[in-house]
């Protein structure tokens, strides 16, 4: 496949996916990977495992993933499941959410960072589940900016603390 290589990495012998070409668009790896962006990427980009993006990476993309290291640049926002490395001399624009985070020194960052734990992030199915409501229901009022929820890719995310304060607020009323 252009612009893509198999190696094996010295990590635990694991294959390391190397994206080199110029890429655009969605990518999704279901099962975990390691995955190393080289090159330019525009679009979405949603991994398990762990996520590196280069030295000579220019990436603007939407990033969700459990383990992710930045030493390029990239614009868009970036949700780290586990932990985020920003390695020298990257440079981030953007928002960043993550429960632990490493910015080495000469290494930028210009957005907002937010530190939440995964376990305080729910799913639309989680959501609807913990409030006892149909998710099409819940849809409807995320929809109409009825309930505080976030879009990562193409999914809607929640903070519990957001939750529990709008259930309370929703008593009040």
């Amino acid at each position: 496949m252009l612009g893509m290589n198999r190696r094996r990495s010295s990590r635990q012998g694991q294959d390391v996916l190397d994206v080199t070409a110029s890429m655009q668009g969605t990518l999704v790896f279901k099962e975990p990977v390691s995955l190393r962006i080289s090159g330019p990427f525009k679009g979405t980009l949603e991994t398990r495992g762990d996520l590196t993006v280069g030295e000579k990476a220019q990436v603007e993309a939407d990033i969700t993933g459990e383990s992710i290291t930045i030493a390029g640049r990239v614009t868009g926002k970036i949700a780290a499941k586990k932990s985020l490395r920003v390695a020298a001399p990257a440079m981030i624009r953007g928002e960043i959410t993550t429960p632990r985070l490493v910015v080495e020194e000469g290494a930028r960052i210009e957005g907002t960072i937010r530190m939440s734990s995964e376990a305080d992030r729910m799913t639309l199915g989680e959501v609807a589940e913990y409030l006892e409501v149909e998710q099409g229901v819940l849809s409807n009022w995320v929809r109409d900016g009825k309930i505080p929820a976030t879009k990562q890719g193409d999914e809607w995310r929640f903070d519990k603390s957001q939750i529990d304060e709008w259930v309370a607020s929703q008593k009040s009323s």
